[in-house]
């Protein structure tokens, strides 16, 4: 991104968002800058966090709310402060080999994957990092930043409430049309619901999000934007119940494309049909609705 890119933020109390480019369009995305008194934290440094480094004040510790390649793009502007993420996703920032266990990508994507992690968003290891469990708080003096734990989109994935501006930060909870997303070795579909019932119960007055929404204010909007988002999920197992009316492969539902268009050019889109997909087809085999006519094929039940 061009260093003469503009870059917005929005005050929102003692938080700052720090808007990505294109309005925190993957590969960027939206970072929150916290100051208390006492420490001043940075949750997802993203690239756009990039041209902005000689323009942040004096940053005390890196969040991360869940440890994906996007997330963590701007962790190595930072080596000399700890960086901070759940217990469950760890593992994923110690080493690369870590990282890409999180994805489980086979070969040849997984190299290709590797490569990009590593020079375009920077992967820098860091085996000292610090783990923070659900509950935990940061208190930054005068500012309290609660942990709340969300996996689904990866095992350690979580939200931050911060008071007293009663912000509450999402994370990849990103409330776009796209949906979730549960596409890797280490995302749950079921946990992903679980999460998404529980995130209704949260109230605040405002909601960030790290990808496009960016931030909305009020219950109201914020309830309206998760049920089209969770939707998104019921949406995915109804065209595939269709789709099983004739006696299907796994590779013939990867093929079809439930989760990207057919026209997304996404190198690794087979890789997260097959995984996101999978977990349907294993949900609906459980609950009855599908039987598997001969070894790998799939038939919707009458």
């Amino acid at each position: 991104m061009p260093e003469t890119d503009v870059l917005e933020d929005r005050q929102l109390g003692h938080v700052t968002v720090l808007f990505g480019a294109r309005g925190g369009k993957y590969p960027h995305g939206n970072s929150l800058l916290v100051r208390g008194s006492a420490e001043t934290l940075l949750i997802d440094p993203s690239l756009s966090i990039i041209p902005r480094r000689e323009r942040l004040p004096r940053i005390d510790r890196v969040v991360n709310s869940h440890c994906h390649e996007d997330h963590i793009a701007g962790n190595h502007l930072f080596p000399a402060i700890p960086w901070h993420l759940h217990e469950l996703d760890l593992p994923g920032i110690q080493s690369i080999d870590n990282m890409m266990a999180i994805y489980g990508y086979t070969e040849p994507i997984g190299n290709a994957f590797r490569h990009i992690v590593e020079r375009e968003f920077h992967f820098t290891p860091r085996p000292e990092a610090v783990a923070f469990r659900d509950g935990d708080v940061f208190d930054l003096g005068g500012v309290r930043v609660r942990v709340i734990h969300a996996p689904g989109h990866t095992r350690g994935h979580c939200l931050f409430h911060i008071e007293p501006d009663d912000v509450v930060y999402l994370g990849d909870i990103d409330l776009t049309s796209f949906g979730p997303y549960y596409g890797d070795a280490w995302s749950s579909l079921e946990d992903f619901e679980r999460t998404l019932r529980a995130v209704r119960q949260i109230e605040a007055r405002w909601y960030a999000t790290f990808h496009h929404i960016g931030v909305l204010e009020g219950r109201t909007a914020f309830l309206e934007r998760l049920d089209r988002f969770a939707a998104v999920i019921q949406s995915r197992e109804h065209r595939l119940v269709e789709f099983l009316a004739e006696p299907r492969t796994l590779d013939d539902i990867v093929a079809h494309r439930f989760v990207y268009r057919p026209q997304d050019d996404v190198p690794f889109a087979a890789a997260v049909e097959r995984r996101s997909m999978s977990q349907h087809v294993e949900r609906l085999l459980r609950a009855g609705r599908v039987r598997e006519v001969e070894p790998g094929s799939y038939h919707v039940l009458a």
